[in-house]
């Protein structure tokens, strides 16, 4: 039923509801123009048949009336003719002459307008009667003008008085007729009333059933399909955009739903490319941070597993072959990694990419146990050692690819996922530090990540305290064995934990940015040193070392040069050591820094020669004075015949760039002699001096020969 119904609103009515809406109004004012001039007919219709019942049946009821009296008037008159005298009788006969004459003319003229059968017919008895009554009183006439009085009596009593009585009887029967024609109209008039009335509130019901029934038709056609169209706006808002709003044969509805599909269509595209750039990386199309967290951020971490990964030497990678290799290194890591992860559909894993070359895997044994889930950590790891032995292919480039693997295991005090990472990325930032390969996290490596953090606000203080210490090792000539200058060594006498090993706290201070502070605080303490020996020992200088961090600075050449003129000091007796590793990181932008700083007079230093990258084509670019030996290339140099050609070779290549070689870590004579007969220019180390500082530099410094200072 509801069907078919929906076929007849769908199908027979018009398909705009602006035509639907005006066909309604349309039908509602047919039917009160019906009803107005159905009224207005009837009106002039009743209107008419009053008229005509004034002018005609009144009129007959009027002549019928007058009719009686003229009879009654005839009859009188017989009885005034009794007693009248002769002379007195002839007015009286002219009396009912006329009423003679003027009953035949209205029972004439009542025949000559009725139409009813009835009543002609009893107008033709009257006529009969009144011929008889007639004749019976000018039977009467005679008598009396006969001067018979008994015999008049007689006629009267035996014609006259019965024909009167015939004729009053039928002039009564026809003012009844008159009077029941009368009410006969007056009925119909009232039944064409009540008629009228029924018509008039039938058609009015069929308007207000009509206008109803319009009014439930628009609501079905109109109403209805609005609340669709409100209903699936509301899904959209709710966010579903799989349910479309079905079609309609209604045009505006139509329209509105076409255009609520597309909006719908469009909003969900757009919702796609949004959720996809939020939650997962544009490069690999893996989930990203934010994914991993909000997917799993109800689950119970027991028993699971994060593991962090990131790609070795990426960043060297990018600034040698360009970010586009860094890139297809990345995509192809990602893919070698799922294919690892394949063979292991039996257990929960989850990847995804962080930023830069890192990866994450959450992962879950099952059955889940902490040794499970150990073990499979374990294979995982395998299984992607295994995929990335074979070298990636970046274009003309073979790349091989080496993860550093950092694990944490949710335990009791794991609060939620995001703590889980935090202590993946503890492990894998100690397994950076110690060069391993991977490291699972443990309570120590968050007792020393917070010791850090700690440090890094007690070296902002111990700077501005002055809670730092400039410890001077000296640098002797080996062809004369005196003393030309020394090496700045920073210490930390922490006034709480005691003393602090540069070891510690100096990488840390690089991790952080922290370094170049510590740099210009060395700077400072080395500046006012040397001016300090001016008049003593004008020939000394002091070696500042400078991390990768400086030499990023563009203004660090300004800050050296202006240190150089508030000391007013030679700038010669100033030197700086640069590590290769810290040159060769972005060698492009060192080399001209470097150039800068050689251009205000000082000596620059490479510390820990051979221990880098460096290249011998950037070497000879270099604007340094002096190369440092590493002392691992120096250690027990007596009884290394091979080390000691490694060495005479470093040496002779830095005399050929007209460069100062000495040597650092020298501990015993037979390494200083050894390193004589190789040529080397200087030593360094505890054979000629431990650091000294305070007091002791002092003395060792008032044990220099006088000829030097």
């Amino acid at each position: 039923m509801k069907n078919a119904y929906l076929y007849f609103i769908e199908r027979i009515l018009p398909s705009r509801i602006s035509y639907r809406l005006a066909l309604s109004y349309l039908l509602i004012l047919c039917l009160f123009i019906i009803v107005v001039v159905r009224s207005v007919t009837q009106v002039q219709d009743v209107s008419r048949r009053s008229q005509e019942f004034a002018s005609q049946d009144l009129q007959k009821l009027l002549q019928v009336q007058n009719l009686a009296l003229d009879i009654e008037g005839s009859t009188s008159a017989l009885v005034l003719i009794f007693n009248a005298t002769q002379e007195k009788r002839k007015p009286a006969y002219d009396a009912i002459d006329a009423k003679k004459k003027h009953i035949d003319e209205l029972i004439q003229k009542l025949s000559a307008e009725s139409d009813d059968e009835v009543q002609l017919i009893c107008l033709q008895r009257l006529a009969v009667t009144h011929q008889e009554y007639r004749q019976s009183y000018l039977n009467l006439f005679d008598e009396i003008e006969l001067d018979n009085p008994d015999g008049a009596k007689q006629v009267f009593e035996t014609q006259v008085a019965p024909a009167r009585q015939a004729f009053l009887s039928e002039s009564n029967v026809l003012l009844d007729l008159a009077k029941q024609r009368i009410q006969q109209r007056q009925e119909e008039e009232q039944e064409d009333l009540e008629r009228l009335k029924l018509q008039i509130l039938a058609i009015s019901v069929l308007a207000v059933l009509s206008g109803i029934v319009l009014a439930f038709i628009t609501q079905s056609s109109v109403v209805q399909p609005l609340s669709m169209l409100e209903q699936s706006a509301l899904r959209i808002a709710a966010g579903d955009y799989g349910s479309k709003v079905p079609p309609t044969r209604t045009t505006e509805v139509a329209q509105v739903s076409h255009a609520l599909n597309i909006m719908t269509d469009a909003i969900a595209s757009r919702e796609a490319e949004i959720e996809q750039l939020a939650y997962y990386d544009s490069l690999s199309n893996l989930p990203n941070r934010t994914r991993l967290l909000r997917k799993f951020e109800q689950q119970d971490l027991q028993h699971h597993a994060m593991i962090l990964m990131d790609v070795a030497r990426l960043k060297i990678v990018n600034e040698t072959l360009g970010f586009g290799t860094g890139d297809t290194l990345i995509v192809e890591t990602s893919q070698r990694l799922q294919r690892a992860l394949s063979h292991h559909t039996d257990t929960m894993t989850f990847l995804a990419k962080f930023s830069g070359g890192q990866f994450a895997l959450f992962c879950a044994a099952k059955p889940d146990s902490e040794s499970n889930t150990k073990r499979l950590v374990e294979q995982i790891i395998n299984d992607i050692k295994l995929e990335l032995n074979v070298p990636v292919q970046c274009g003309n480039y073979s790349v091989d690819v080496n993860l550093v693997f950092g694990i944490a295991l949710a335990n009791s005090e794991t609060k939620n996922l995001a703590t889980l990472i935090r202590n993946a990325e503890v492990a894998l930032y100690a397994a950076k530090e110690h060069s391993e390969t991977s490291a699972w996290y443990s309570d120590a490596q968050e007792a020393s990540r917070l010791g850090h953090l700690s440090l890094l606000s007690d070296l902002r203080s111990a700077i501005q305290n002055n809670e730092l210490q400039m410890w001077l090792q000296p640098k002797i000539h080996l062809h004369d064995l005196r003393c030309y200058g020394f090496e700045a060594l920073v210490r930390w006498q922490h006034p709480q934990r005691g003393f602090i090993s540069p070891i510690e706290f100096i990488p840390f201070a690089e991790r952080a940015g922290y370094i170049s502070h510590v740099t210009n605080w060395m700077l400072q303490q080395a500046a006012q040193t040397l001016a300090s020996w001016q008049s003593r020992y004008p020939h000394l200088s002091i070696a500042v070392n400078v991390s990768t961090n400086d030499l990023r600075d563009q203004q660090f050449p300004e800050r050296v040069r202006h240190l150089i003129q508030q000391y007013q000091l030679r700038p010669e007796n100033l030197q700086l050591e640069l590590t290769e590793s810290g040159i060769m990181e972005n060698p492009d932008n060192a080399i001209p820094l470097l150039q800068t700083l050689r251009a205000t007079g000082i000596g620059l230093s490479i510390d820990d020669f051979g221990t880098g990258h460096s290249s011998l084509a950037y070497l000879q670019k270099l604007p340094v004075s002096e190369l440092k030996i590493d002392r691992s290339f120096v250690i027990d140099i007596d009884q290394q015949d091979s080390t000691q050609k490694l060495v005479r070779t470093i040496v002779e290549m830095g005399h050929g760039l007209d460069l100062h070689v000495i040597a650092e870590g020298i501990e015993t004579q037979a390494e200083r002699d050894t390193l004589i007969k190789l040529g080397c220019d200087s030593i360094q180390g505890y054979f000629a001096s431990k650091p000294l500082h305070g007091n002791a530099l002092e003395q060792w410094l008032q044990s220099l020969p006088t000829d030097r200072a």
